[in-house]
């Protein structure tokens, strides 16, 4: 085997490691507050773009990786978008007592004179 089409196939397995399980957990949880929709969809603009390099490319392992990159980034779009309706406020936001949800306390209150 010749090492640039190893060193894809490695590249590949290394990225499915990593980000399979970000997206499962993302996926589990429905918690994407650490998130950024520009961000995410930033990256689902330039994967678009860039497939029209990649899949002009000969079939190898980069179409496997570009494959897994246009799949990730879509889900997690998609999961964002979804669950962010459905989201619970920050943990340092106040309830409706004025205490925080997180233990640390009450919220000073802006009290007008008069």
């Amino acid at each position: 085997m010749e090492f640039p089409i190893a060193a894809g196939m490695l590249s590949t397995a290394l990225f499915a490691a990593s980000n399979l399980p970000m997206v499962l957990k993302a996926a589990r949880m429905r918690d994407l507050r650490s998130y950024s929709l520009g961000n995410l969809a930033l990256i689902n603009a330039a994967n678009g773009v860039h497939s029209l390099y990649v899949f002009n490319l000969p079939i190898g392992p980069i179409w496997l990786l570009h494959g897994l990159y246009l799949v990730a980034s879509a889900v997690m779009l998609a999961m964002f978008i979804r669950f962010s309706r459905h989201a619970e406020p920050s943990p340092h936001h106040s309830n409706q007592n004025g205490r925080r949800s997180d233990g640390h306390g009450t919220i000073p209150r802006i009290v007008r004179a008069g």
